[in-house]
C-alpha cells in the first residue's frame, strides 16, 4: 500500500490508524477491521519483524499503526525491531497482541507468551498494558490510540468474564480500585483479576478483608498505589498469567524493597515453560487459582 503524500494534519484521526496483520487476523479476531476499513489494513504475511519495520515507517509519516499478532511473536520475535526501530526513536507504534500468557493452552509452549510483558517493560519508552475484560479492553485500547508513543497491549485467547460495565473509566499508569480492604491487598491484571475478586469473596467469609487492585498498566507501574498498599496494609499478593520473574510481581517487589518494609507473595508462572494442556490445568499447575490466592493471603496474616 503506497503511503499518501497528504500531510498528517489533513488526515482525520481515525483515517490515520492502520492495522498491520501478520497473517493471523482470523485467529486474533481482527478481520472485522479489515472488512470495515480495507484501505487501512495491511497484511505483511508471516513476517512479524517486517511488520515492526513497516509500522515504524508509517509512524514517521503521521500514521498510527497497530501491529496485530500473537503475544509471543509480537514481543520476542519482534524484540530487536521494537527496541531499535520503534522504542529508541519513540515512534507512535502500537503492538496489540492476542494469545497472551498460557491461554494458547493446547497449542503448547511455543505459542504461550510467558515472558512478553517482562521483556518489553525493560525497554525504555515502552508502555505495557493488559486489560481485565471486554470493557477494560475497549477503553484501554482507545486510550492507547491516543497515547503518543510506543505501547504493547496484551489480550488473552479465551473469553474473559465481564467484570466492569460501560461506565468504567481507566487511566494508563493508574491502578483501578476494584474493592477496598484492610487486611491484605491483592494486585492482579488481565484474566487474573476475576480470580482475585473471587478470592476476596472467600477471604471475606473468613473475616479477612481484601483490597483488590486491577494493575492493568505494568509500565509505567502505579508506584503510588503500591506504596499506599504497603503503608496502610503491608501485606500484598500479586497475581498474573506471566512468569513471576520481571512481570507484575517483580515490579511490585521492586517498590516494596525500596521502601524497606512490607511483605509480598507472588502468584504466577513458576519460571517454567508451558505445555500442551487445557488452560485451567496449566493455571492450576502454577498455583494461579482462587484457592492459591486465598492460601497466599492467609499465609501473610
Amino acid at each position: 500500500m503506497q503511503l499518501e503524500t497528504v500531510s498528517a494534519k489533513r488526515l482525520s484521526h481515525s483515517a490515520r490508524k492502520i492495522k498491520i496483520s501478520a497473517d493471523i487476523g482470523k485467529s486474533c479476531k481482527s478481520d472485522g477491521f479489515r472488512k470495515a476499513l480495507p484501505a487501512q489494513h495491511i497484511n505483511v504475511g508471516i513476517a512479524e519483524q517486517n511488520a515492526a519495520g513497516v509500522a515504524a515507517g508509517m509512524a514517521t509519516c503521521g500514521k498510527i499503526p497497530f501491529v496485530v499478532t500473537y503475544a509471543v511473536f509480537g514481543s520476542l520475535r519482534m524484540c530487536e525491531m521494537i527496541r531499535q526501530e520503534i522504542a529508541y526513536p519513540k515512534l507512535n507504534v502500537k503492538i496489540a497482541c492476542s494469545h497472551g500468557g498460557l491461554t494458547p493452552a493446547n497449542d503448547g509452549a511455543s505459542h504461550q507468551a510467558i515472558e512478553d510483558m517482562g521483556v518489553l517493560r525493560t525497554i525504555p519508552n515502552m508502555t505495557v498494558i493488559m486489560p481485565a475484560d471486554y470493557w477494560a479492553a475497549k477503553k484501554l485500547t482507545r486510550a492507547v490510540a491516543e497515547l503518543n508513543g510506543p505501547a504493547f497491549i496484551r489480550f488473552t485467547r479465551d473469553a474473559m468474564p465481564v467484570i466492569y460495565d460501560e461506565n468504567v473509566e481507566f487511566e494508563i499508569g493508574k491502578a483501578h480500585l476494584v474493592q477496598d480492604g484492610k487486611d491484605v491487598a491483592i494486585i492482579a491484571n488481565g484474566d487474573t483479576v476475576c480470580l482475585a475478586m473471587e478470592a476476596a469473596k472467600k477471604l471475606a467469609e473468613e473475616n479477612i478483608s481484601a483490597k483488590v487492585l486491577d494493575m492493568h498498566t505494568i509500565k509505567p507501574l502505579d508506584v503510588d498505589a503500591v506504596k499506599d498498599c504497603v503503608e496502610k496494609i503491608g501485606k500484598i499478593v500479586t497475581v498474573e498469567d506471566h512468569n513471576i520473574l520481571n512481570g507484575l510481581g517483580s515490579g511490585v517487589c521492586e517498590i516494596v524493597a525500596e521502601m524497606g518494609k512490607g511483605k509480598v507473595k507472588r502468584i504466577g508462572i513458576q519460571d517454567q515453560f508451558g505445555e500442551s494442556a487445557p488452560y485451567e490445568r496449566l493455571l492450576a499447575k502454577n498455583g494461579i487459582t482462587v484457592e492459591g490466592i486465598v492460601d497466599a493471603a492467609k499465609a501473610l496474616q
